[in-house]
Order: C-alpha cells, then sequence, then structure tokens
C-alpha cells in the first residue's frame, strides 16, 4: 500500500514538473522569444502593417482595403461614394456580420460566380456605367473602353488595398476637379504612390488607396 502511494506521489511529482517546465518553455519562453524576433526583423508586418497619418494616428493597414462613402441618408440603403476621393476596388464579394450583431463587422470572400453568371455581369455593367458617369468631367469624358478589370470586379478576399495606376489615373481628372487642383499635381500624386513589382517581377504595379488619400489630405492642407 505504502509503495504505491509512493509510487502514485512519485509520477504526480514528474507530471507537475514537466507541466510546469513545458509552461515555461511553450507558454513563456518560446512566445517571448517568436515576438522578439518578429518585432526586431518584422517590426511592420508585426503590428497589422499599420499606416499613420501625418499626425502620427494610425488610420488603417496597408493590407486592408477602406471604403471612402458619404453618409447614408434618410431612406438610403447603399451609401454614395465620396468622389473627392481616390475609390477602390468594388466590394461585392462581402458579406455581413449576422451572428455577433452589437458590433458591425465585415467578412471577407469573393463574389464565388462564374464569369457567366448573369448577376455578376449586370453587376460588372452597373459598375462601368457608374466608372464613367462618376469619373468624367466638363472637360474630360471617359470613355467606357478605359475602364480598367479592377474598377468593375471585386478581388478575392473583397479587402483589396490596391488599385491598378491605370484605375488610379482614371480618377485623376475627377479628383482634381472636386477639390479644386491642377490635374498635374494630382498625376504627379499618382505617380510617386504608385509602387512596381515585388522584386521586380512578382505582381502587377499597384497604388495603395489609403496611402494616396493620406498623401491627397495632406496635399489639401497646405493649399
Amino acid at each position: 500500500m505504502n509503495a504505491s502511494l509512493t509510487n502514485t506521489a512519485r509520477l504526480l511529482g514528474a507530471g507537475l514538473r514537466a507541466l510546469l517546465v513545458l509552461t515555461l518553455v511553450t507558454g513563456v519562453l518560446y512566445p517571448l522569444l517568436v515576438t522578439g524576433f518578429a518585432q526586431a526583423l518584422f517590426h511592420d508586418k508585426a503590428n497589422g502593417s499599420e499606416i499613420k497619418d501625418h499626425t502620427g494616428r494610425v488610420v488603417g493597414s496597408s493590407l486592408i482595403g477602406q471604403s471612402y462613402n458619404l453618409p447614408l441618408e434618410k431612406g438610403q440603403e447603399t451609401p454614395e461614394p465620396d468622389l473627392k476621393w481616390f475609390q477602390g476596388r468594388p466590394q461585392n464579394g462581402l458579406g455581413s456580420n449576422s451572428v455577433n450583431t452589437q458590433y458591425k463587422l465585415i467578412l471577407s470572400g469573393a463574389t464565388n460566380r462564374s464569369a457567366d453568371n448573369e448577376e455578376l455581369i449586370q453587376w460588372v455593367k452597373e459598375a462601368k456605367a457608374a466608372v464613367v458617369k462618376d469619373n468624367s468631367t466638363p472637360d474630360h469624358k471617359v470613355e467606357a473602353s478605359e475602364v480598367p478589370a479592377d474598377a468593375v470586379t471585386s478581388s478575392g478576399s473583397g479587402l483589396d488595398p490596391d488599385i491598378s495606376p491605370a484605375y488610379a489615373d482614371l480618377q485623376v481628372h475627377r479628383v482634381a476637379e472636386k477639390n479644386g487642383l491642377p490635374v498635374a499635381q494630382v498625376e504627379k500624386l499618382v505617380e510617386n504612390h504608385t509602387e512596381n513589382r515585388t522584386l521586380g517581377f512578382i505582381g502587377e504595379p499597384r497604388v495603395n488607396v489609403l496611402e494616396l488619400n493620406i498623401a491627397l489630405k495632406e496635399l489639401l492642407a497646405k493649399d
């Protein structure tokens, strides 16, 4: 009987020591090591790829797109775009949070519709017509043939933060007119915020919409 109790106590002690050691290693030392490594070598990515404005205030992430819309009017279900800002890609793939309704959250996702889906085709037609209408100014008419694909289709996640240089250029005249800026000045803004392919061959040239709009806001504050 005593031998059995002694053996049980020995096993319990060994188990507790193993628990303490593993907790220290996997619950304290390893997280600290990984966190320190990430902060030292990948500080920006480890903290969510934050984008700050000229005041140092965090206004978003370089990895997640934002909407630039006008406030909803009474009886309106879909907000109108605020045309003084550069607009990102459509967000047709996003769903709405129906579980935790305490917070207004969006869900990432694609439309999951094939290229010949009638609803998708209608969305693209309506989006193209809106892009032509919104971006045409008295001295600059946008043609339907000039509208790039990313202006009328959402990305796989629905949260793409970037647009093509072609779509950014398409919006230049409208942004210049709405803000009372010279077209050449807005063109230069787009040029300065156009990123080339990663490592020269990965992906496509792109413009981060949030960074571009922050630069536009700073430009307007100076004028």
